[in-house]
């Protein structure tokens, strides 16, 4: 390994590319923010099932935040030793392999449109599990894919032309960004396809015939940290070495992780992680992910998923007819001791309940504020449930750490302790993505100080919020049965 020495005056380029912007930020060597650039991403919902984003557009915006941060720089764009990209994983694009053109529009992870197209494979639901560490739902690619084959001349006819190339959102993007015209795709985006087998880490040829997707068509696996070729940065050239997903690039913004903490991150949708040193069981409940591949070192998670966070906040404000409440709702949490309850089941049911179809509702009466405490809480209430998951396949953990936009809430944090019995810890700079990439692009230092010191919420007795945590359970589980029959 090359001393640090050599490396304390390089820079470091994260693209984060998540679902309302794209960001480019620019670290040094000790995990100090030093330019960033940021370009809004639309998104489109023709049905109630159906998310999109333009192609192109995404293209755009990144080649903006990059444009930004470059401005930012002035000569010192030549100091930047690496760039790495962290994107949405389970989203999907079709594209030409000759012109770089998009065939149709980015499908979102969000989107389910092929749910009921792949309940026909319910039955090999569990050896889907098995080899992929994923549950069968719409949400991940393979159904997209299939659906775009079946439904767009324009993919079809490429598809007989011998010019499509199609998969992961990621692998699209490296395509029309790199100099190099890559067709690569990594670990963590490539296993939110239902077709990458977790044992071989690489596409299964199982589930390649199941789902009718030809291999050849697919860009090609390779580990997270790659030669992936090269990226324009200003007048600069810079060698990208890092593909990662936005949830897996997160658990490494402070440094190596800590097998006794759970790790959530909150964005649309919230995740928890639980690292674990090798490819675990299979629980029956949750996912099993891999974050980090380099030669023959892999890093495993069991993963839980909450589908509606901030876009279960987006929807009730909707529908209440609220607005602006950025400044209004930590006062509202602060304040509200009696809200309803909210059956959140924005974009379906994730783990470890698994409904692709749950009718969201209110249950009890309240104020359009308290409607959105309760959609607050909804959420703290789905973490709970997987955490308490994970309780099956290892000892609990010691501590939460929690990260992302909705991490800014105080009250949402304390009622996570609260619930969970557990300290929960909110470091300063809570954008954990593009930090956590910069940390992997600088081959992971010992020295990767915090940016400032962030705040504990210890776990306080709140008999109201247990007892409307039983509550919301109970419902739960009337409501599932419901669902069964």
């Amino acid at each position: 390994m090359v001393p640090d020495y050599f490396h304390v005056n390089d820079l470091y380029i994260a693209i984060d590319q998540g679902g309302h912007s794209s960001r480019a930020l620019v670290f040094d060597f000790h995990g100090k923010l030093v330019a960033e650039g940021k370009a809004a991403v639309g998104s489109q919902q023709p049905a109630e099932d159906r998310v999109e984003q333009d192609a192109d557009e995404m293209v755009a915006s990144i080649e903006s935040a990059i444009h930004q941060v470059a401005q930012q720089l002035g000569d010192d764009v030549s100091r930047i030793a690496a760039a790495g990209f962290a994107t949405q994983r389970s989203s999907i694009a079709c594209w030409d392999r000759r012109t770089g053109k998009p065939l149709c529009p980015i499908i979102s992870w969000q989107d389910r449109r092929a749910d009921k197209w792949l309940q026909q494979f319910s039955e090999q639901r569990e050896t889907i599990h098995r080899i992929t560490g994923l549950f069968l739902s719409a949400h991940y690619g393979a159904s997209k894919l299939r659906w775009c084959l079946d439904y767009l001349p324009r993919v079809r006819q490429a598809a007989e032309a011998g010019s499509l190339a199609f998969g992961p959102m990621a692998s699209f993007l490296l395509f029309r960004l790199l100099s190099n015209k890559p067709f690569l795709v990594d670990p963590a985006n490539a296993s939110r396809t239902l077709l990458w087998s977790l044992k071989t880490r690489n596409w299964d040829d199982q589930l390649l015939e199941l789902f009718g997707i030809p291999r050849q068509v697919l860009p090609v696996c390779v580990p997270t940290r790659h030669d992936f070729g090269s990226l324009r940065v200003g007048n600069h050239s810079v060698p990208v070495t890092i593909v990662n997903g936005d949830q897996s690039a997160s658990l490494f913004a402070y440094g190596k992780i800590q097998p006794d903490t759970a790790y959530v991150n909150m964005g649309t949708g919230a995740f928890v992680s639980r690292p674990q040193g090798q490819l675990p069981k299979n629980n029956r409940r949750l996912l099993t992910s891999v974050i980090y591949e380099k030669d023959d070192e892999v890093i495993y998670v069991t993963e839980g998923t909450v589908n509606g966070a901030a876009s279960a906040l987006d929807l009730v404000k909707r529908q209440s007819g609220l607005k602006d409440t950025r400044e209004l709702l930590p006062q509202w949490l602060e304040q509200c001791d009696s809200p309803p309850l909210y059956m959140n089941g924005v974009g379906g049911l994730g783990s470890p309940f698994w409904q692709a179809h749950f009718d969201s509702c209110f249950i009890g009466e309240g104020t359009r504020q308290e409607r959105l405490v309760a959609a607050v809480e909804s959420i703290v209430f789905l973490l709970e449930a997987n955490l308490t998951e994970m309780t099956r396949l290892a000892s609990p953990p010691q501590q939460i750490q929690i990260t992302g936009g909705l991490s800014q809430l105080d009250g949402l944090c304390q009622r996570l302790a609260d619930i969970a019995g557990l300290p929960v810890y909110r470091p300063k700079e809570y954008e954990a993505t593009a930090r956590g990439l910069a940390y992997l692009l600088a081959e992971s230092p010992e020295a990767w100080p915090e940016p400032g010191i962030g705040r504990w919420f210890k776990p306080q007795d709140n008999a109201p919020l247990r007892k409307r945590h039983a509550d919301w359970a109970r419902q739960m589980i009337l409501r599932l049965r419901i669902e069964e029959v």
